[in-house]
């Protein structure tokens, strides 16, 4: 019944960018450049095929031994969820769970299906057509449990596929390096010849160490850290069906829910929880 993995879609919920990991791209793509330009050195001596093959087509082969194939497809497919629009926050969608709670309380079974096929996240969706459909509460809570415990594993297993890529790719670059210090050495007569070929061998580790610590590990970091918010919503949404299965108060569903918000998202709404709290909703 539950899907791998919350699809970034998903009907109505306000959306917005991820600013910061646009302008951290910016920022560390903008201090590489400047770095380089400092030296006074040509970009173009640092493209290197030789190099750029070996380090990228080394990580790839490394990606492919160390994860199946289907896991490395959805491991790329979180990059693409990275640059996905992201919530606003969990705010309206504690909103959403009590809305469907007043529902469920005045309305029955019934009335919470034709809300829940109109929910703002899939697994909310999910959650409360499984409630619709299940009597028994352990049951229910088992099941949305055993769904988490599956998606927090795969979060984690895509994390892994580029942290150990991330941790191939240096050894891979000194292997690049190697390499163009032999040819170095096959052209020892020329002075010359010999300075530019070990500056352009040593291009190879820059490479690898670019791809580890500006590409692969952040990623598997932001990863990690997109997995990590999309659990807590997940829990938020778990608890706050239970307390429907058990036929919670709405306003006390709506302060349960709250203690899975941030301490400042907390204090900007505590007064305004706190009114809801005393029964101003039926």
């Amino acid at each position: 019944m539950f899907q791998s993995e919350t699809t970034p879609g998903g009907p109505g919920g306000r959306r917005r960018f991820d600013i910061s990991l646009l302008a951290g791209i910016v920022i560390a793509a903008g201090a590489a450049i400047a770095g380089i330009r400092s030296t006074g050195i040509k970009p173009g001596y640092f493209f290197q095929p030789t190099g750029a093959f070996i380090v990228l087509g080394g990580t790839l082969g490394v990606m492919l031994i160390t994860t199946p194939g289907r896991s490395l497809m959805h491991s790329f497919g979180r990059i693409a969820q990275l640059f996905a629009p992201v919530r606003a926050g969990p705010q309206a969608l504690i909103e959403e769970i009590a809305r469907c709670a007043r529902v469920s309380r005045r309305e029955g079974p019934k009335g919470l299906e034709a809300l829940a096929r109109k929910a703002s996240d899939p697994f909310l969706q999910e959650a409360l057509l499984l409630v619709c459909d299940v009597n028994d509460r352990e049951q229910i809570q088992g099941t949305l449990e055993t769904a988490l415990r599956l998606r927090e594993r795969q979060g984690e297993s895509d994390v892994r596929t580029f942290e150990v890529a991330g941790g191939f790719a240096p050894t891979i670059g000194i292997m690049g390096t190697v390499v163009g210090l032999i040819e170095v050495m096959r052209q020892f007569g020329s002075l010359q010849a010999v300075g530019y070929g070990i500056g352009t061998a040593f291009v190879s580790t820059l490479y690898g160490l670019a791809a580890a610590n500006l590409v692969l590990l952040p990623l598997a970091h932001r990863i990690r850290a997109r997995a990590a918010a999309e659990l807590e919503t997940q829990e938020l949404i778990v608890e706050g069906v239970l307390c429907i299965a058990d036929g919670v108060h709405p306003a006390l569903i709506r302060a349960r829910l709250r203690s899975f918000l941030r301490t400042r998202e907390q204090g900007a709404r505590g007064e305004v929880e706190d009114q809801r709290a005393k029964g101003v909703y039926a």
